[in-house]
């Protein structure tokens, strides 16, 4: 009868995984299907504008790489891959001649942007399932990407295997305090049990990470933190100094949002 009671539990466990797993699959998606949305609107107000939006992702990739190149060099042959490299990201102006972006929606930014999406090669793969060999790069840049995908631990997990010994990633991605956590579950479950009520930071996120969970992503994995630094007191501080435009503003000033967790680790 134990047996029986232990198999049984079990099962109950399985199915609930595999429920939350592929409520985790949908939620992921139509974080997608809003990003894209998003973009293709974006697209059409860049025309004209395009000198102002490659100043700032060029100041951006250059600060990356300086704070890359103050723990080593780059060198000129470095292998450079960036998860999540999206409409915008880092490897299109970080001077990396074997530089590779991997995105879900590639296919659709190099459409949309193609003044600055061709400077690179791109293809439409997902960080849980990188499609290189073990140890293939130099360098990996992941900024702010893995609460918006289906799986985040897995992501880090699959940077760390194409990550060359003593390679170094450049790693980043928005921090909350639990009560974001706690909401954003709350979300999650109500959405797969089929309630269409949508709040948006909720849905163009699959998970709110607290400052713990952040750190989680990368236990047990051989990547050394040589490099952690959040704005947490400055979130905060923002939140209180800014005039409130709704409900949420409000939370804010006692729950912090959207502080910025970043990394820079090596391989060991």
């Amino acid at each position: 009868m134990k047996d029986s009671s232990l198999r049984a539990d079990e099962a109950v466990r399985r199915a609930a995984g595999g429920w939350r797993a592929r409520a985790r699959r949908r939620q992921a998606a139509r974080a997608l299907a809003r990003q894209l949305t998003y973009q293709e609107h974006k697209a059409q107000n860049v025309k004209g504008r395009e000198a102002d939006y490659v100043a700032a992702m060029t100041q951006r990739s250059e600060r990356v790489r300086a704070i890359l190149e103050a723990v080593r060099p780059v060198g000129a042959q470095a292998r450079v891959l960036e998860i999540g490299s999206g409409a915008h990201g880092l490897i299109f102006h970080f001077g990396a001649r074997r530089g590779v972006g991997v995105d879900p929606l590639a296919v659709h930014y190099a459409s949309l942007f193609p003044l600055w999406q061709r400077r690179v090669a791109t293809l439409a793969a997902a960080g849980e399932a990188l499609p290189f060999a073990d140890k293939s790069f130099d360098v990996v840049l992941c900024d702010n990407v893995v609460d918006h995908a289906e799986d985040p631990r897995r992501i880090v997990s699959e940077i760390a295997r194409v990550l060359a010994t003593g390679g170094l990633l450049y790693f980043t991605v928005n921090i909350h305090h639990p009560f974001y956590s706690l909401a954003a579950t709350a979300h999650a479950t109500w959405n797969a049990a089929g309630v269409p009520f949508e709040i948006g930071p909720f849905a163009d996120h699959t998970v709110h990470l607290t400052l713990h969970a952040a750190r989680g992503l990368f236990d047990g994995l051989p990547l050394r933190v040589i490099r952690e630094t959040h704005n947490i007191a400055e979130a905060k501080e923002h939140a209180r100094r800014r005039t409130p435009r709704h409900a949420g503003d409000r939370l804010k000033r006692l729950f912090f949002k959207n502080a910025l967790f970043e990394v820079v680790a090596v391989r060991e």
